[in-house]
């Protein structure tokens, strides 16, 4: 379902002018301190439908001509426009506010098509300057971005019975793309438990390559902590596994648990690379990996190790643990590696999985990467 933001425009959008609160010329057109700027990023990098929603007290009355509106009005689109920032709805109530109009803020009379139709209110936001807005938020089912910044009078926190409904108080834009890059962060937390396994997974796909792993088997420790710092994922694992009967079922549910994660914090895969492919040498080791975000699973493995185990985990499980994890996460993997060093062999593997998958999951737009409407 699409997801919505419901921007107020003055105070918001533009200044608000402090004595007759009317944008009706354009000596009073300002814009708010880079507006361009963050809600450009936020076009670029978010999936967002973009709605203006403003109260315009007599809008067509003699108290607020048509003719003066409209100029500056236009201009302020124009300029969105030039800057590659285009909204894709603009509903205006000219009432006043004695009117008790249903249409005006906060009021839902103008939204009714997005009350009934297909969007995802309950991750939509609106954001703007009065405590009217954070209402209106509560009435959609959606949450408040509260600008408090104007110094106005109206420009007062909302009571106690909206702030639930008010999901940041912030002073200006930056915060606010701050605010929602942290909102649309890829992450999960997958709890894995079985009578074999218990296992905890935390990942954040747009982290800074941070780890925090405990298998109980130092090589697969290592291992995974390449991954975290290769992907720039950030990733926590940690794992009470039965590991006086083997270490199989340990690497098995990790490799799950892992997957999983990857598949819930790319959600729709909306504007990912989807494949990655990486190199990487390592002294008398060359590894290649190719990786496809596809929604189906498959690996193709072309490795071969001469010794039983390095360190304590044994080299059968190493395809176990790319299958497990391909099967979980719904990827296509292929994967050699040629050499004599069976560490650098499969350290050089994990390093370049880890640097295919930074590839695929790098997001650019909010393009599904297919001709077939899903992945």
């Amino acid at each position: 379902m699409q997801k919505v933001l419901f921007i107020d425009r003055d105070g918001t959008l533009i200044v608000e002018p402090p004595t007759d609160f009317q944008v009706d010329s354009l000596e009073k057109l300002e814009f708010l301190p880079a507006v361009f700027q963050y809600l450009g990023k936020i076009v670029k990098e978010f999936d967002y439908k973009l709605v203006i929603i403003t109260n315009q007290d007599g809008l067509g009355t003699a108290a607020f001509p048509e003719d003066t509106f409209w100029p500056a009005q236009n201009k302020m689109l124009k300029a969105f426009e030039n800057e590659g920032i285009v909204f894709d709805d603009i509903l205006i109530d000219r009432s006043f506010p004695i009117d008790n109009a249903p249409t005006r803020k906060p009021r839902t009379g103008l939204l009714t098509q997005y009350l009934n139709g297909d969007y995802d209110l309950e991750h939509s936001f609106v954001i703007g300057d009065r405590a009217t807005d954070v209402e209106l938020a509560k009435n959609l089912g959606a949450k408040g971005i509260f600008i408090h910044a104007a110094g106005h009078e109206y420009n007062v926190l909302p009571d106690d019975s909206l702030m639930p409904h008010c999901a940041a108080v912030v002073k200006n834009w930056e915060q606010i793309y701050q605010f929602l890059k942290s909102a649309s962060a890829r992450k999960a937390i997958v709890h894995r438990k079985t009578l074999e396994t218990d296992i905890c997974v935390s990942l954040s796909i747009d982290g800074s390559g941070k780890s925090d792993i405990s298998t109980g088997i130092g090589f697969f420790d290592h291992m995974l902590e390449q991954l975290a710092k290769h992907s720039g994922c950030d990733l926590s694992l940690h794992i009470k596994g039965d590991l006086h009967i083997d270490e199989h079922h340990s690497i098995e549910d990790a490799a799950l648990a892992l997957g999983q994660a990857f598949k819930t914090a790319l959600g729709d895969k909306r504007g990912i690379e989807r494949y990655g492919f990486y190199t990487v040498p390592m002294d008398d080791c060359l590894a290649d990996v190719a990786i496809d975000f596809s929604g189906r699973a498959w690996l193709v493995w072309n490795v071969k190790f001469k010794r039983e185990k390095i360190g304590k985990m044994p080299v059968e499980m190493f395809e176990h643990f790319f299958k497990s994890f391909s099967d979980a996460s719904a990827c296509n993997l292929n994967i050699k590696a040629r050499g004599k060093n069976e560490h650098h062999k499969i350290e050089a593997i994990f390093k370049a999985w880890a640097r295919a998958i930074k590839m695929a999951v790098k997001k650019q737009g909010n393009e599904l990467p297919t001709t077939k409407g899903v992945l």
